[in-house]
């Protein structure tokens, strides 16, 4: 259903002349829950279902990849009172991490069921300010992220329009991608990954080029030192200078440094790596200092990305007033959702500072992140976790649509999927209570 409105533009000095301006809108479709010629109705949040499962990771098969891998997910669903369900998600790797976030998830129930859910900001801040005392980020921000993408999801599917459309409207009509090589240890196969990638039509790519060190090998998730000895080193060199050949000059190669050095260590990798043209050097040194994160943005000659482990803008704030970083990436379902997501990508547009979302997760986790991104002016592109994402579609029933490096969002209501309940149920992994 289109709307036509003709508007009657005339001079104000003598009404000399009349211009005719015809403005088509797009109305949105309700669904049920708003009943023609009656006020919308409130719907309540009836309960919240975390999926923790294990699902297929995507692959590339034009790069030789194979099929067969899986890998954790957590789909966090929310039911109403009138039969309308939103997907969140909160996907993380490690499985302490997705432990504790299902077991907290269903303990929020307690907190928000029958409550309105088109309230999604007094929500947000109900489960941000509930947990304060043990700490308003990282597990919290989580919860809230997958509970606020599914109401987003509910809104839209409420009144018939995508996500992107109660944001303010699209500023553009897709969203550049960036995506990761796979091929193995080789560096050859690294290479081969990365010019399969290229061939796509993706225009920009990242990758770890420095394999795990024997101490981290010895103590995952451990302490860290923070160093690299030389052989590794070059192995990372090697590797990047091997991508650079392979998918030539136009081709952005992003560096992720996984928060696994310590300053002078970043300092010297980034230096070496500037040969390369690289297009930023990510998380150089752990998340937790940001005097360190300033000397080595003061050193080096690369640009400087952080932010998959800061969460809401609080975090983010001083960053940008003491110019830490030239990108920042904060994950929709980690940071605090397609709410927060929002609100950092407006503060970071006050200093000119481009957004580019960790999106390396799950469909709903690359959907949530989209949706904003096509509101957000200073967008600058979203991250998968492989160029292929047809693995999803073992579990939602739209694929995503992704041409040439670019995802495409549909106009469907909400962010345009729904999964396969049935599925999830069926590869669900059970989380010790």
């Amino acid at each position: 259903m289109h709307l036509v409105i003709t508007l009657f533009l005339s001079d104000h000095i003598g009404l000399q002349y009349t211009n005719c301006v015809t403005v088509h809108w797009q109305l949105c479709t309700p669904l049920s829950a708003t009943q023609p010629g009656k006020n919308e109705i409130t719907v309540k949040i009836k309960k919240i279902t975390p999926h923790l499962i294990h699902g297929p990771q995507p692959y590339m098969a034009s790069a030789g990849e194979e099929s067969g891998t899986v890998r954790p997910y957590i789909f966090v669903q929310v039911e109403t009172d009138e039969g309308i369900t939103g997907w969140g998600e909160v996907t993380n790797s490690t499985p302490a991490h997705n432990a504790a976030v299902t077991s907290l998830l269903l303990q929020s129930n307690d907190l928000i069921a029958g409550d309105d859910v088109s309230h999604i900001e007094a929500i947000w801040h109900k489960i941000f300010r509930a947990y304060t005392y043990m700490g308003s980020r990282g597990l919290t921000t989580s919860i809230i992220s997958g509970i606020d993408i599914a109401m987003w999801d509910i809104r839209g599917k409420l009144l018939g329009c995508p996500i992107y459309s109660l944001l303010g409207g699209p500023v553009r009509d897709r969203i550049s991608l960036y995506t990761h090589p796979n091929g193995g240890p080789s560096v050859a196969g690294i290479a081969r990954s990365a010019k399969a990638i290229a061939e796509s039509g993706h225009t920009a790519l990242k990758t770890d080029p420095f394999p795990q060190t024997a101490e981290e090998r010895a103590t995952p998730y451990g302490f860290l030192s923070g160093q690299v000895d030389a052989a590794t080193e070059n192995v990372g060199m090697e590797t990047i200078a091997a991508i650079r050949e392979a998918v030539g000059p136009d081709v952005e190669v992003l560096i992720d440094a996984h928060g696994r050095f310590d300053v002078p260590t970043a300092i010297r990798l980034a230096t070496r790596l500037a040969e390369f043209d690289i297009g930023w050097f990510e998380e150089p040194v752990p998340p937790e200092s940001y005097p360190a994160l300033r000397q080595v943005k003061s050193e080096v000659p690369v640009p400087i990305c952080v932010g998959e482990r800061l969460f809401t803008r609080f975090d983010f704030l001083p960053v940008l007033e003491e110019g830490l970083a030239d990108f920042l990436m904060p994950d929709v379902t980690w940071t605090g959702g397609i709410t927060e997501l929002r609100k950092i990508s407006s503060l970071a547009e006050t200093f000119y500072i481009p957004v580019s979302p960790h999106d390396a997760s799950g469909p709903v986790n690359i959907l949530a992140g989209a949706h904003t991104m096509m509101t957000v002016p200073n967008f600058y592109k979203l991250e998968t976790m492989r160029a292929d994402l047809s693995a999803y579609n073992a579990f939602i029933d739209h694929p995503l649509d992704i041409r040439n490096g670019h995802l495409h969002l549909s106009d469907r209501p909400g962010l345009g999927i729904e999964l396969d309940i049935d599925y999830l149920k069926a590869n669900a992994i059970n989380v010790a209570t």
